[in-house]
């Protein structure tokens, strides 16, 4: 069987040279190349979709790949696709970048300029152990999740619009359903799941922030478990460590989590910074809440047109959710959609904070009466999003996310900033 190898390099002349030697070496199928990180990640998801064995054995990634760096896009698809070996073509051959591609899941490194003894050695170790690894996988769906699970950020328009309290409940949901679910808070400064859910905690997100490999044991001591089966991973209690979680950080930290649950769900807080906007620019689901009055649709209108021009998320990939929703209001749903410009979803949250305040003062959210009417339209809410699994067993929606392709990829918050 021919060794399928999937090249990503972003300049022509590159390409070139690359798909050039491919070309030559015995028993291969070199793929289409890709040109950017984005596109590679999209590529590999589509395989992985249809079976383990339409995976590429090898992938071939150039140093000057974009936007994304090399050795982070390395540790994304070692994360993502276990079954696949991904080779590093770079001019610094030296002992240290040698160490780091390892550690980032590389599996080999080819000097540049190329040479074919050197490019076909190193492809055909690289097919071996991949060929290997399938095999003790068994080629089994059951045992390799493929393209991971599912990313969901809640951000509220402005603070106090309830982005905290609908974070909460979708994670609840989804994991009362059955799926493995992890719920983040990405308010780094401000905070409150710990307190809507009577925790305390040593570990935050901020733990995760320097480790260059998250491994199962370092995600295990950095999570907390909590008696409703969630995978806590908390803001630090030390507001000002929140500096410390950059957006490189928060990718990597979401690529660990989604690899492990099926169901991952972000409380981004209203403030954007440089965690925030690379969690919502990943996400497979964007949820911003708002509340029907005219200050919160004003400040919802303000961050989907914020979100735009920074290149993080389009409007229409964007869903509102409305909070304190009554009849009597004069803005209506269908109104904040036409203003906003976004998705808008069919379930909205009642205003009755008397349901609430209970659970709210005993910092027990958990422990909602399952008749409250806030909680029923919030649970309705998980499953209209397609985190709740069935009776049919319907897995999580995978949204439409993966067509975005390289219109909102991966830049860094800084270099954003700066556009016009």
């Amino acid at each position: 069987m021919p060794i399928r190898i999937l090249p990503a390099v972003g300049d022509p002349d590159a390409v070139r040279a690359l798909v050039s030697l491919l070309s030559q070496l015995p028993d291969s199928e070199p793929l289409p190349p890709v040109a950017d990180s984005t596109q590679l990640v999209d590529t590999l998801a589509r395989f992985a979709a249809e079976s383990v064995d339409e995976l590429p054995e090898v992938v071939v990634v150039h140093e000057r790949i974009g936007p994304v760096p090399a050795l982070e896009l390395i540790r994304e698809v070692a994360l993502r696709f276990p079954a696949v070996g991904v080779v590093l073509v770079t001019t610094d051959t030296s002992p240290g970048l040698f160490a780091a591609a390892m550690d980032s899941g590389a599996r080999g490194l080819v000097g540049l300029p190329m040479s074919y003894e050197e490019l076909a050695g190193r492809v055909q170790a690289v097919a071996q152990w991949s060929t290997g690894v399938r095999r003790h996988l068994g080629h089994g769906a059951d045992a390799f999740a493929g393209v991971g699970g599912t990313v969901v950020t809640v951000s509220g328009a402005k603070g106090g619009t309830g982005a905290t309290l609908v974070a909460i409940q979708v994670a609840l949901a989804a994991q009362a359903s059955g799926h493995s679910t992890a719920l983040v808070d990405l308010d780094l400064q401000t905070g409150d799941v710990a307190s809507y859910l009577d925790v305390q905690f040593r570990r935050s997100v901020a733990d995760l922030a320097a480790v260059n490999d998250i491994s199962p044991r370092v995600m295990a001591e950095a999570v907390f478990r909590h008696d409703s089966g969630l995978a806590l991973l908390l803001a630090p209690a030390e507001g000002e460590r929140g500096e410390e979680v950059t957006d490189r950080a928060t990718r990597q930290i979401l690529s660990a989590l989604r690899s492990r649950y099926e169901i991952v769900v972000v409380d981004c807080g209203a403030q954007l910074g440089g965690a925030g906007a690379a969690a919502v620019e990943t996400a497979d689901l964007a949820v911003l809440v708002t509340t029907p009055d005219v200050v919160a649709v004003r400040a919802a209108k303000r961050t989907v047109r914020m979100w735009d021009r920074l290149q993080i998320r389009k409007a229409e990939e964007t869903t509102v959710v409305v909070n304190r929703h009554t009849r009597a209001t004069e803005i209506q749903p269908a109104l904040i959609q036409r203003i906003t410009g976004t998705a808008l979803a069919g379930t909205a949250i009642p205003a009755n904070f008397k349901e609430l305040q209970s659970a709210v003062d005993a910092g027990r959210m958990h422990e909602l009466d399952a008749r409250s009417t806030v909680k029923q339209a919030l649970w309705a809410l998980a499953g209209e999003l397609g985190l709740v699994r069935t009776a049919e067993g319907t897995v999580p929606r995978r949204a439409a996310a993966r067509a975005r392709s390289g219109e909102r990829a991966a830049v860094g918050f800084r270099r954003r900033k700066e556009l016009p």
